[in-house]
């Protein structure tokens, strides 16, 4: 993969994370640990993968994303805004009366949000609605799906699971946000996961297991997914709930937080300095 590329990749990560912690000090509270685990993810996707229009978000041939764990909308919304998407003044009024931008992804409210999620399990029926949609138009575009590790105690996911292997949906690319956490603790406690990607191997879904914080292995995976044709993919990302914020990784229970001004401003002056070293050449973060 180029170097360029990379550190290009690295750096949008970055932004992305800094936009998202000022989104929240504004709000002081929110679903900040599984916001912060997927922005690699988000880095990868719409800094380099995805077929998008900023100006023009319903464009029938883009890439469509189902963000089945709606409430990592904060750290999807940073970056949407930082594509341009919407003005980033809008991201002041997260989760306030009034706003475009609520707590969960909503299609009619937020321009570059494809699909209204929140409800956990029903993602991958809508993401298969979308690509069965696109595969009878003969598009050659991709639905990315992303699910949480707790959400995979939902049912519905195995359904679409078996119904997208079953019916070859090989234009669907899905990753599971594997921090290993849910809303009421460890996953292993709660309901063991176990082998997911051997699950959704023997769902005849192609699946990898990489690193999720690592901007090259998510997309060397993504490229790896598109070579493999006639199964619908999974990519298991090993993952930290509130990656990239030290202090938020450090705490038990990070689903839904309160955050202090203090907290806040110690992430932000912590990830302006990790911007600027990386824009630095030869910089080291």
């Amino acid at each position: 993969m180029d170097q360029i590329l990379i550190k290009k990749l690295k750096e949008f990560a970055i932004e992305i994370r800094l936009t998202t912690m000022k989104e929240f000090k504004i709000r002081g509270f929110g679903h900040i640990g599984g916001s912060l685990s997927i922005i690699d993810t988000f880095a990868v996707l719409y800094g380099a993968v995805m077929r998008y229009d900023s100006e023009n978000p319903t464009w029938p041939e883009r890439d469509k994303l189902v963000c089945s764990k709606g409430h990592a909308g904060p750290s999807l919304y940073a970056t949407l805004a930082l594509k341009g998407f919407f003005p980033l003044d809008w991201l002041k009024t997260l989760n306030n009366p009034g706003t475009r931008l609520p707590s969960h992804c909503d299609r009619n409210q937020t321009p570059g949000i494809d699909m209204t999620t929140g409800s956990l399990g029903q993602g991958i029926s809508t993401a298969i609605g979308l690509a069965l949609g696109d595969r009878i138009q003969n598009r050659e575009n991709y639905v990315y799906l992303i699910v949480g590790d707790g959400e995979l105690n939902e049912g519905q996911i195995w359904e679409g699971a078996l119904f997208a292997g079953h019916n070859k949906l090989d234009n669907i690319i899905a990753f599971c946000d594997y921090n290993k956490k849910q809303l009421d603790g460890w996953t292993k406690d709660i309901l063991d996961l176990k082998d997911i990607r051997g699950k959704f191997e023997a769902f005849e879904w192609h699946a990898q297991e990489i690193d999720g914080q690592d901007v090259e292995a998510i997309f060397e995976a993504i490229e790896k997914a598109k070579e493999m044709k006639g199964k619908p993919h999974m990519i298991v990302m090993n993952t930290t709930k509130g990656a990239g914020v030290k202090e938020i990784e450090d705490m038990m229970s990070n689903h839904h937080i309160t955050i202090s001004n203090e907290m806040a401003d110690k992430a932000i002056t912590e990830l302006e300095s990790k911007l600027k070293a990386i824009r630095v050449e030869g910089g080291a973060l």
